[in-house]
């Protein structure tokens, strides 16, 4: 069935919108370009972390706001949360816009490691360049609806703590997304796509086991070791890899183990994250990770108790709307550096340390093709409601990974700010075709239908719990 809707795609006669409408949107973001980097510039000094974005969604509300947009603060109990809407009637398409840092990475421009003292934050994951990229795509198709006369309704959403806060979940669970036909996103990379994609499935606890202090030494018949608890837990789960599907994905670190050597622990906590590209699978798996947590206290005296952190639904692909979208990143095209730009790319590149170099690849439309990523995003939550596609820019050197102090120094720098403005232009030309054109919608709609399934009812996978609005405090 997916098959015949894209041939529908290339069968059916697509309105797309005037090429001179197009040009004048283009000319608009790239006489927007200076102050756009400006404003991403400013969220990348601020550099916050999930749930506390204050200055960097303050900033970009008022953005909005100036340019007319009706803006509606602290939604889903969320308050670095906005909506931000334009226009009126159908359709409404909405726009998604991040703009939290990531803790425990330094933060520079410097093309080689450079570790600032007292700034432990950064823009690791280019959440600066999403949120500012999204904003002026936003405001771009405010000036062609003005302009056009153009009915319906573009809707920013400020959708905080993407890194491990679930965000957008909250914003799912609240119903925010009922009535929105199509939601586009982006997000920064080493590379220039718009491909349908998928991502896994995730859960995260935090268990922490509650023993009984004593003297290691003098009195260790006391004690019950919190700490022993965490380690029995993670060499079962160890044990486990063996025994779950080859696709998912665990991961833990050990958050708190103690002080003291010859204190016995009475607190010990460790962080747990599984992934598996089918949330039903994950959930069976879950139930094992929480099995074995009660194992291991049951086996060294102590108790636990865990609190699940965020669940992210893997991402829904989308290929009706990602051709759409693909469509107009290759109207965009990519971008070239400037001499001083490629005198800071070859030094990045030389910290890879890879014998290939992909210098060159930021000026290139990577082909369209289903992509299967291995990370998670509280995005795929919106996927499952809402027909939603995205696409990603070279806003890093290419080579580059997320989550690393190299994207953290192309992302400060005119590098980062050029593929952003290709991701605003891609984000403001594909909404306006699906303006012009109810049939993409409608074809869209069709796609989510038959990929989640008949029977299916959205359920967020971290349950009924509060957000976790102080996750990210020491």
């Amino acid at each position: 069935m997916i098959t015949h809707l894209l041939i529908l795609i290339a069968a059916v006669s697509i309105l797309d919108v005037a090429a001179d409408e197009k040009d004048e949107v283009l000319g608009y973001l790239d006489r927007q370009g200076f102050e756009n980097a400006e404003l991403a510039g400013k969220i990348w000094d601020y550099a916050e972390l999930g749930y506390l974005e204050t200055q960097s969604s303050a900033l970009l509300q008022s953005k909005l706001v100036e340019a007319g947009f009706e803006v509606t603060r602290g939604v889903a109990g969320l308050p670095t949360a906005f909506m931000a809407s334009f226009g009126e009637g159908e359709p409404v398409v909405g726009i998604l816009a991040e703009f939290d840092a990531l803790p425990g990475i330094s933060q520079s421009t410097s093309p080689v490691r450079d570790i600032l003292e007292g700034q432990p934050n950064g823009h690791a994951c280019g959440h600066h360049l999403f949120g500012t990229g999204s904003v002026a795509a936003a405001l771009a198709l405010k000036h062609w609806m003005e302009v056009e006369n153009v009915k319906g309704t573009v809707r920013l959403y400020g959708t905080p703590a993407e890194e491990g806060g679930s965000g957008k979940v909250y914003m799912v669970r609240a119903g925010l997304f009922k009535d929105v036909d199509t939601v586009l996103h982006w997000h920064p990379s080493n590379r220039n796509a718009a491909n349908p994609a998928t991502s896994l499935a995730n859960k995260s606890t935090r268990f922490s086991f509650k023993g009984v202090s004593s003297h290691a030494a003098a009195a260790p018949e006391r004690g019950r070791s919190a700490l022993d608890a965490v380690e029995v837990m993670n060499y079962m789960i160890n044990m486990m890899r063996e025994h779950v599907p080859q696709e998912t994905r665990i991961h833990y670190v050990i958050t708190k183990g103690g002080e003291a050597p010859n204190v016995v622990p009475d607190l010990a906590e460790v962080y747990y994250y599984v992934r598996h590209p089918d949330a039903r699978e994950l959930l069976q798996i879950w139930d094992r990770v929480m099995t074995v947590a009660e194992a291991a206290a049951m086996g060294t005296g102590t108790q636990v108790e865990a609190e699940t952190m965020h669940g992210n639904h893997s991402l829904l692909p989308n290929e009706s709307l990602a051709q759409v979208m693909y469509k107009n990143l290759e109207r965009v095209g990519g971008y070239s550096y400037s001499e001083e730009e490629q005198v800071f790319a070859q030094t990045i590149n030389q910290s890879f340390g890879l014998e290939e170099s992909y210098l060159g690849m930021e000026s290139k439309v990577l082909p369209f093709e289903m992509v299967h990523g291995k990370g998670s995003t509280d995005v795929g939550d919106v996927s499952w409601v809402v027909p939603t596609t995205g696409l990603r820019t070279a806003t890093w050197v290419p080579g580059t990974t997320a989550h690393s102090w190299q994207a953290i120094a192309a992302g400060g720098t005119s590098i980062g700010f050029k593929g952003m403005q290709v991701a605003a232009k891609t984000l403001a030309l594909t909404a306006m075709d699906l303006f012009r054109n109810m049939e993409l919608i409608d074809m869209a709609k069709k796609e989510l239908l038959e990929r989640r399934g008949k029977d299916f009812q959205y359920k967020a996978l971290l349950g009924d719990r509060e957000p976790p609005l102080d996750y990210r405090l020491p």
